[in-house]
């Protein structure tokens, strides 16, 4: 028998509904520098909204906003505004794909002021925000939190919601790669493809196509890249870092190159692949990876950031040697898998 891709109370479910029923306004809100399965999941959950009659704002709290350029394909993208316009007091907020308030950004002080709070994730290490906890550690994604959701609104799924879904599905299981793939996330997969979801068509825009500049700079990348094979109490870590001087010669921004950490986690000698880089204001964003022997979560979120256990970041305002030094020492405290 295949088990439900999602493990809740009955009684939070309905809360949840309850609050989504008849909404006059929504407010909308995932986490700074969104990725996937944060803009896929808002922006299906507001396609349905609309539908119903619900006026609707979508938003997230970075400081310096941006669209990200590669999501600029997904359906109702044009529909995103800046956290500037959004009220003081919301009559109703769902935050979505969110573990903790510094990860709403500029924006974490309206999950108090908000009349009505629904928060919607999947993060293990989710330190609670109010509200109506729609959170389950165990689903893979929380776009399958919201599929889940909309089943029991009696929702309308179209062609352009089931691809939102899917890409927030595709991208946290790691195009399916990772342990969380379950029957049950298999059969989400299914309705949504039922529904009118392309996986070439998907497949194709978050992996197939990046700019030239991306090239670039990954080769400047690996030219840096050093392997630690003591490190993570003998797992080993592989990093790397870009600076700004890379990506302005190259004529691409950090949106272009996040999967710089897609080929230097490919290293068989380490658990742990790091990427860090260089922001215009001379931060790093960090992006760390976990072959399953770490809790790299747990390891950024001590280091002010967050994600999942197998994949996770953070931002520093250190330079290169201290920061990758931070994160070893968080590495050796983080929890071990099962592999």
């Amino acid at each position: 028998m295949t088990t439900s891709a999602v493990t809740l109370p009955e009684s939070v479910w309905a809360d949840a509904v309850d609050l989504l029923r008849d909404p006059t306004d929504a407010t909308l809100v995932c986490h700074v520098a969104p990725d996937g399965d944060a803009l896929g999941s808002m922006l299906a959950l507001a396609r349905v909204l609309r539908a119903r009659g619900t006026t609707v704002t979508c938003t997230w709290g970075d400081e310096r906003w941006s669209v990200p350029p590669s999501y600029g394909w997904l359906a109702d993208i044009d529909t995103v505004t800046p956290p500037s316009a959004v009220g003081d007091s919301p009559s109703l907020m769902v935050v979505l794909d969110t573990a903790s308030r510094d990860r709403l950004g500029v924006l974490g002080p309206l999950a108090d002021r908000a009349a009505g709070l629904l928060v919607i994730d999947h993060h293990a290490h989710n330190s609670g925000l109010g509200g109506v906890q729609l959170v389950d550690s165990t689903a893979a994604a929380t776009a399958v939190v919201v599929e889940e959701l909309l089943r029991r609104m009696g929702a309308d799924i179209d062609a352009h919601t089931a691809t939102l879904l899917y890409v927030g599905l595709v991208t946290d299981t790691g195009s399916f790669q990772h342990s969380v793939t379950t029957p049950a996330v298999h059969a989400v997969a299914g309705r949504l493809l039922a529904a009118g979801a392309r996986p070439d068509v998907v497949a194709q825009q978050l992996w197939g196509s990046r700019p030239f500049g991306f090239q670039r700079v990954l080769g400047a990348a690996l030219a840096r890249v050093q392997l630690d094979r003591d490190a993570v109490s003998g797992q080993g870590l592989v990093w790397t870092w870009t600076t700004q001087e890379d990506l302005v010669t190259a004529g691409v921004g950090l949106d272009d190159v996040e999967a710089v950490i897609d080929v230097v986690r490919s290293a068989r000698e380490a658990d742990v692949a790091a990427v860090l880089k260089q922001d215009t204001d001379g931060s790093f964003r960090v992006s760390t990876r976990s072959r399953g022997g770490t809790d790299v979560g747990a390891a950024c979120a001590a280091l002010g950031g967050g994600g999942h256990r197998l994949a996770a970041g953070f931002t520093s305002w250190d330079d290169e040697a201290t920061t990758i030094e931070r994160l070893r020492q968080a590495l050796e405290r983080a929890p071990a898998l099962q592999r």
